[in-house]
């Protein structure tokens, strides 16, 4: 028998040819390395969201150095009603000691995430801003701008700004973008809030 016979839900299954469709037309462009991403890209994505702004890093040092407005602009963006999370990793967690080792840094990952969340403290208080720790491995940094998201996978002992980009588009059925999204909120639901992960002892010894 016919296998739509059989299981006739299948119908609703897009075919490899239609997946394959659905990808490339959610891929705007593809980007060698992070520091290929024009500054302009980041700073126009970032002033001109009006759903939503979502970061996962481990230390993102870069964001502060493309645009040392950052904060402000996150605060402004959250003013016009604008929903803003950022996740950082916990640098007292094994996930930093973890991936420093992989990447070749000799301890300075848990540094690097320390002197990046100086720049982002003052958003703790701010209305429509949280700030979370993560201690996981995240495979891909990602950054999303309401319907397109930018993310820059891991490649294993290179770091972040070495790897490629992937700027993507939600399009009907996409399938990386939600792919994305869906890991971004798996690790957001498992990270604790800043205040509370700087309180613990473990936090004060480092």
């Amino acid at each position: 028998m016919d296998e739509v016979y059989l299981w006739p839900e299948l119908l609703d299954e897009p075919t490899p040819e239609q997946r394959v469709e659905s990808v490339e037309s959610e891929l705007v462009r593809v980007y060698p390395d992070r520091s290929s991403v024009p500054r302009d890209t980041w700073l126009q994505l970032l002033g001109t969201a009006t759903r939503s702004i979502d970061v996962l890093v481990f230390a993102g040092t870069f964001l502060a150095n493309v645009n040392p407005r950052i904060a402000d602009m996150l605060a402004e963006r959250a003013a016009a009603g604008v929903g803003v999370r950022l996740c950082w990793a916990d640098p007292t967690s094994d996930a930093v000691e973890i991936r420093d080792r992989e990447d070749g840094l000799r301890g300075t990952l848990a540094h690097k995430v320390r002197a990046a969340l100086t720049y982002y403290r003052p958003l703790t208080p701010v209305a429509g801003c949280e700030i979370r720790l993560h201690r996981v491995g995240v495979y891909a940094s990602l950054f999303r701008f309401d319907d397109v998201l930018l993310a820059n996978p891991h490649i294993w002992g290179a770091p972040g700004s070495a790897n490629p980009v992937l700027h993507l588009r939600r399009i009907e059925g996409s399938t990386w973008f939600d792919a994305y999204r869906r890991s971004f909120d798996d690790v957001w639901e498992t990270a604790i809030p800043i205040d509370e992960a700087e309180a613990s002892p473990q936090a004060l010894a480092g």
